[in-house]
Order: structure tokens, then sequence, then C-alpha cells
């Protein structure tokens, strides 16, 4: 009873030995007698016991492993310190078991070395900005490479660029003058904006000034004319009462009145400007002077 057991026992143990369980998204590398075998798929797979042995073990998932930090030379001699992460993936398990002794010690060593012809191959200050172009350099150098290894490089990712203190400090300067050069820029356009501003106002208001000089002159002149016009006309019209009037009944004698009275006024207001009054000879002939003065009228006078 015993040793039936123990057989039965036995038997168990190698079946269960024979079968093995791959998981999903893994993949299992069998020998047979020291020989690659097969790949055993995710599922139940049936293993020769003692004849057969599972010799690697791989994840297909997408992994991530850290790229130690290492001091690379720049192209201006300049020691930075960078570190990144590269991000893996096995396709297949046979090449990256057989391929290379260990895929992720060789890809993540190649990494560092073409990271350090990279860096080496740009000024300081593009190595910041060339981030993405550096990723994707290491990326497809290791690529080419790890095709081999049965392994997919999928991205890598500069984490950390670090300079030295005294190249950080430099930096900054750098950019502290950078930014001073251009407050004084921006003051000065400033300035020049303004002064432009002023002059274009200054001319505008200039030229508004001589137009409305122009307007008022027009207008004055205008306003000149106009009353001399005005002036023109009302004196024509009093000229033509004065020869209608004249030319009435009495019109003569009217005439020869007003003509004696402003003699006499004007007379009138020569002695009261002066204390020297010049008299004509005739002076006392007063009605033949009227009488001179009403000829020259009605020559002048028309006739009906």
């Amino acid at each position: 009873m015993i040793i039936i057991s123990a057989v039965v026992l036995l038997v168990i143990v190698v079946v269960m030995m024979g079968v093995k369980v791959v998981p999903q998204q893994r993949a299992y590398i069998a020998e047979r007698l020291g020989r690659y075998y097969a790949t055993l798929q995710p599922g139940i797979n049936f293993l020769i016991p003692f004849v057969d042995r599972v010799a690697y073990k791989h994840g297909l998932k997408e992994q991530a492993y850290d790229i130690h930090e290492q001091v690379c030379i720049t192209r201006d001699n300049v020691q930075v310190r960078v570190d990144g992460v590269i991000f893996l993936q096995v396709i297949d398990a046979h090449k990256a078991s057989y391929g290379v002794n260990d895929y992720v010690f060789a890809v993540t060593q190649l990494a560092q070395t073409t990271m350090r012809s990279e860096i080496g191959k740009i000024d300081l200050d593009k190595t910041f900005v060339e981030r993405m172009a550096i990723n994707q350099a290491v990326v497809q150098a290791i690529d080419e490479a790890a095709i081999s290894w049965g392994v997919k490089v999928l991205r890598y990712e500069i984490k950390n660029i670090s300079p030295p203190q005294t190249v950080l400090m430099a930096m900054e300067k750098q950019m502290q003058a950078e930014r001073e050069k251009r407050a004084v820029i921006l003051e000065s356009e400033g300035k020049q904006q303004f002064a432009i501003n002023t002059a274009e106002g200054q001319k505008a208001r200039v030229v508004l000034e001589s137009e409305a000089e122009k307007l008022r002159q027009i207008n004055r002149a205008e306003g000149e004319a106009a009353a001399i016009l005005s002036v023109a006309d009302a004196t024509a019209e009093s000229v033509r009462k004065v020869a209608a009037a004249i030319s009435e009944k009495g019109g003569m004698e009217a005439v020869q009145l007003q003509v004696a009275e402003l003699y006499i006024e004007q007379f009138g207001n020569l002695a009261k400007e002066g204390n020297t009054l010049i008299l004509p000879a005739n002076l006392g002939d007063m009605g033949s002077m009227i009488a001179s003065a009403m000829t020259v009228i009605k020559e002048t006078t028309p006739k009906k």
C-alpha cells in the first residue's frame, strides 16, 4: 500500500513537472537536453519531465530602466552630468535569450555611450533645447543594435542635465545681462515711439492751426468784400436818390442851400482846428462860388 501511494505520488509529481502554465504577456524558453526546443506561449504547455526544462523567462510588457548619471563633455569642453530613462520591450524571446547575455545591461551601456557621443556633438547652450533631437538620436542608435537582441527600444528620455556650479553661475549672469539688454532696448524703443508720437501730434496741431487760420482769413476777406459791396451798393443807391431828388421841382434850390451850408460849415471847422486860417481871395463873393458849384452839378446831372 505504501509503495502504491509512493508510485501515485511520483506520477503526480512527474505530471506536474511536465505541465507548464505560462501567464499572459510572458514568454518561456524551453530547452530539450540543453538545446533550444520551443517558446512556450501563454496558457498550458506540456513538457517531458527530466528531458525538457524552462531555461529563460521573459516579460513581453514595456519595461522602463534607469540610465545612471554619467559625465559627458560638450563640444565646447564643458562637463555635464546626464541621466535618463529608457523604455524597452521584448519582441523576440529566442533572440533575447541567446542573442545577448543580458539585454538590459547591454542596452543601458549602449545608451550611456551613445549619450556621451551625442552630447559631445553640441554646445552646452544647445543641450537644453535639443533634448528631443538627442533622445531620437539615442533611440535610433540603440534600436539598430538591439534588433539582433530581440529587443525594441520604444523611447529614451533625458531626465536631468546638470552643468557645474560655476557654469550655472555664468549662465545666470548671462541671462541677467540678456534681460537687462532687452529692458534697455524696450525702454529706448518706448522713448523713440514717444518722440515720434509727440512730433506727429505737433505736426497735426500745426496743420490744424494753419487750416484754421486760412479759414479765418478767408471768412474775414469774404466779410470785408461783402461789406465793401454793401457800402458801394448803398453809396450808389444814395447817389441815385440824390440825382432823382435834384431833378424834381425845387431840387436845385435845395441843393444850393445844402452847398451853402456845407461851405460855411467847413470854414467854421477850419477856424476851430487851428490859429491860422487861409481864406480865398473872393470869399466875399459867396453867391458866385455857389453859382459855380451849381453849374457843375447841373452839368453832371443826367437829363430826362
